[in-house]
């Protein structure tokens, strides 16, 4: 039990947004509602997976606060909450120009060979 709730446990809003979009099905309930917000039937339906496997998705999306489930009468509306996202996005923002360096240099690197001078081999 223990093992699973450290597994589960994320200390900080990024780590969780970042885990909670590591799922191909989350990404794509994601996707869905940046077109904007509908019900949980609506979500389901391009999956082939049940509606309570649709509903983990969404519990582990409105955990990293991605996703805000409404009760209106019988039906559960979901809405993008895009603040995490754009967190996420910031952060990768600002390491974007490090990988960009390195697979410059990497791409120089094998264009060039180890020949400083860029003449080749």
């Amino acid at each position: 039990m223990i093992l699973n709730y450290m597994v589960k446990y994320h200390a900080d809003p990024l780590s969780a947004t970042l885990s909670a979009l590591s799922d191909p099905t989350r990404r794509a309930l994601v996707a869905r509602l940046s077109r904007g917000a509908c019900n949980v039937g609506e979500l389901a339906k391009p999956f082939d997976i049940s509606l309570p496997a649709i509903s983990k998705h969404l519990s582990v999306l409105e955990d990293a606060g991605l996703v805000r489930r409404e009760k209106l009468g019988r039906a559960r509306r979901c809405r993008l909450e895009p603040e995490p996202l754009k967190a996420a996005a910031a952060w990768l923002l600002r390491h974007q120009g490090f990988w960009e360096a390195s697979l410059d240099s990497l791409a120089h690197f094998l264009d060039h060979g180890h020949d400083p001078g860029g003449r080749g081999a």
